[in-house]
């Protein structure tokens, strides 16, 4: 079962709500004990690095997620901050990252852009694709994302991108590790591509 990680942060009702419309058992754990018979991960995430970090550690879980993340692999998926919070660390605050995927999360460049309105990054973005992967099986050339954000992951390994996205400057959009995937949009706002991509990870083995 996807167990939707309720720690105080993120869209949890938008995502039960894809997985309840698509028939897909789901529940949403709020402490450790919730979190038994999780199959699947999904770690949401929005605003300040550091104010995510200690909200999931304060939350009693982080601990049991890294267990069955590092060492049972089940697949998590993390959403935009959740994302950024797989890396080693962020410009953004001083809290650590939990390392599971090498990268650093950066800034984006507001030098690059020809906009008025720099940051954050919001707004619907084409992704492109550059291996393939279960998590991003079917979505076509046109398919498009919300994204709401000021950093970005700054990936250390090639190895580990599936997608990037422009916005001045080209950066990572999607990672993944073995079991471990980040996306840095907001799927449960991004309609039918959204919706596919949820599904594509509930079918992920």
């Amino acid at each position: 079962m996807i167990k939707i990680i309720n720690y105080g942060i993120g869209n949890i009702r938008a995502f039960a709500n894809i997985y309840s419309n698509l028939g897909i058992p789901f529940s949403i754990a709020s402490n450790p004990d919730e979190l038994k018979g999780a199959t699947k991960l999904i770690l949401p995430g929005v605003g300040h690095f550091d104010y995510a970090m200690s909200k999931f550690k304060a939350s009693g879980m982080c601990e049991l997620v890294s267990n069955y993340v590092l060492d049972e692999n089940k697949p998590i998926l993390g959403i935009c901050v959740g994302m950024q919070m797989l890396a080693n660390n962020s410009e953004e605050g001083a809290e650590p990252g939990l390392g599971w995927i090498k990268g650093n999360v950066k800034k984006i460049n507001t030098h690059l852009l020809t906009q008025k309105t720099l940051l954050p990054h919001m707004g619907w973005n084409n992704i492109n694709v550059q291996k393939n992967n279960m998590l991003i099986s079917g979505l076509d050339l046109n398919s498009r994302f919300y994204f709401l954000h000021s950093y970005y992951f700054d990936c250390k390994s090639n190895d580990d991108i599936l997608a990037s996205t422009t916005y001045g400057d080209t950066f990572t959009c999607i990672v993944n590790y073995k079991n471990i995937y980040g996306v840095q949009f907001h799927p449960e706002k991004s309609h039918q591509y959204g919706i596919k991509l949820l599904e594509n990870f509930a079918n992920i083995c």
